[in-house]
């Protein structure tokens, strides 16, 4: 081969990883971000990434379009490591074309998702992308629909990450919506159907891109992103954490992380920490902390139904999905945003073998006209579904209240959980001793010459009746009542014990779950 012929090939090359040029990268620098192969670069083992269809562009004849150079047609599409694992990687590049996604920007994107897919190994979308491309019509839209068939068909087979560092918005926000994680750079990215414009002009509202669909916003507000970082390298770091803790694939069990932390050790402090009054709150946190592997938890979706607690933790060096009542906001109620990101996060674990741990602590669902009127019953409905359709081991460890509904909504015996645990601190019930006294002994308390005194009387009455563990482990629904500092010893031996588990459900096309 001649050297001109291979000079032709460095410099198109070279060419090509300039993007839309120098100044267009300047201008991306100046709103710190990083460029698209950046983003690639940092993200990937050191020299991993291989980059593919690096010569494809644009084929459009409309308007302006025959003039404009598309290097890549505006992503960058290819595969590589993350601590030695094989994953696949597609990330818009906004220099070229404002990252507009035209028919063959969605063809590259399609063949990783393919890729991805037969590989068996994760997929990671970087999104930084004006939108579909106008001067390429209908042909941009078709490119959105085969994306989010993908996204759809890989569901539950291969882990599939979206990570928001720039503008999302009109159709691309789907594709996203229907992968297992997304997140978001904090000030620098946004996603919305329709952009603050729109809105102003069509319903006079007025918002800024920001409050309508910055970070935060769908952190705390929408639940729409499950993760928030300080700037793109943060977020993609947390990415990496992320996958740290999953399998490439549904065939694939959960990776083993070594660890010094002994699973026989005491936590002498548990047996303090729930206070005496029923009604006074702790920091669930605490707990969970205790109970992993070096204290280490992976909190998912932090900002979003404070209530409720979904983060992957390790036990014994395996990584176990966790969802916890959290009594510091809301009492630890179960409400209709705490049952929706309870129920994703169950059944994201589920389809990725991922073990289950429950520690509960629930006095209700959360009464209320709002709640009862914006479908209560039919968000809780998708928690209860959630438990008894997964198969993975499932463990429930009773701390304290477990009333009512939402006893059996944390995955009691007969919503298929394994091993029920309690401390002695645990109130199984159907209610709180006050509400009970008050129905159970109404006439007594009624026909009663000093009512409050004989009101107390009953309430101790009902306490020592029900309001304990003792009572449910008689009839079987809790296997044992432990000494709270022997918690982590005893669950590392029953996630132990159930490794082997093998659970299927009848031959069907699919559930209906109350969405």
């Amino acid at each position: 081969m001649s050297n001109s012929k291979l000079d032709i090939l460095l410099e198109q090359k070279a060419q090509i990883a300039l993007g839309g040029g120098s100044k267009a990268i300047e201008t991306q620098h100046s709103k710190g971000k990083l460029t698209a192969r950046e983003r690639l670069e940092y993200f990937f083992d050191e020299g991993s990434f291989v980059e593919l269809d690096v010569f494809v562009s644009h084929r459009s004849n409309n308007f302006d379009m025959p003039e404009k150079h598309a290097p890549g047609d505006g992503v960058v599409t290819g595969y590589g490591t993350v601590d030695g694992r094989l994953v696949y990687a597609f990330a818009q590049d906004f220099t070229v074309l404002g990252g507009s996604l035209g028919e063959y920007h969605a063809e590259k994107i399609v063949k990783a998702q393919n890729m991805a897919l037969k590989m068996g190994v994760p997929i990671v979308g970087l999104n930084d992308s004006g939108g579909a491309r106008i001067q390429e019509g209908v042909a941009s839209l078709s490119g959105f629909g085969k994306i989010f068939k993908n996204n759809t068909i890989s569901s539950g087979v291969i882990p599939q990450i979206a990570v928001i560092m720039g503008p999302c918005a009109g159709g691309a926000v789907y594709s996203p919506a229907i992968m297992d994680y997304v997140f978001m750079v904090d000030k620098t990215s946004q996603m919305f159907i329709t952009g603050p414009q729109v809105i102003k002009t069509v319903t006079g509202e007025d918002i800024s891109a920001e409050e309508l669909g910055g970070a935060m916003t769908h952190n705390s507000k929408s639940g729409v992103a499950h993760f928030i970082g300080a700037d793109d390298k943060d977020t993609l770091d947390q990415v990496k954490e992320v996958l740290s803790y999953l399998p490439s694939n549904n065939l694939e069990t959960v990776p083993l992380v070594p660890t010094a932390d002994d699973s026989n050790r005491l936590i002498p402090e548990f047996n303090e920490i729930i206070p005496e009054n029923p009604n006074k709150a702790y920091d669930m946190y605490k707990i969970l902390e205790g109970l992993a592997d070096d204290g280490k938890i992976l909190d998912v979706s932090k900002h979003y139904a404070k209530n409720i607690i979904t983060a992957y933790i390790r036990l014994g060096g395996v990584t176990v999905g966790v969802i916890a009542n959290q009594p510091m906001y809301a009492a630890g109620c179960l409400d209709i945003d705490a049952s929706d990101k309870a129920a994703r996060f169950v059944r994201r674990c589920d389809a990725f073998n991922i073990p289950l741990l429950v520690v509960e602590d629930v006095p209700g669902f959360l009464p209320g006209v709002t709640q009862e009127t914006g479908g209560i019953i039919r968000h809780g409905a998708k928690l209860l579904y959630a438990f008894c359709e997964a198969t993975v081991p499932k463990v429930t460890l009773i701390l304290r209240k477990a009333y009512g509904g939402a006893y059996i909504a944390m995955c009691n015996k007969e919503l298929g959980a394994d091993i029920v645990l309690a401390w002695p601190s645990a109130q199984i019930a159907v209610m709180g001793a006050e509400g009970a006294a008050n129905i159970v002994f109404r006439k007594d308390i009624k026909a009663s010459d000093d009512p409050i005194a004989t009101r107390q009387e009953k309430i101790a009455e009902y306490e020592e009746k029900f309001n304990n563990p003792y009572r449910a482990a008689e009839l079987g629904y809790v296997e044992d009542i432990i000494e709270p500092s022997t918690s982590r010893q005893r669950l590392i031996s029953a996630f132990d014990m159930l490794e082997s588990k093998r659970e299927s459900l009848p031959e069907k096309k699919h559930g209906n779950i109350p969405l």
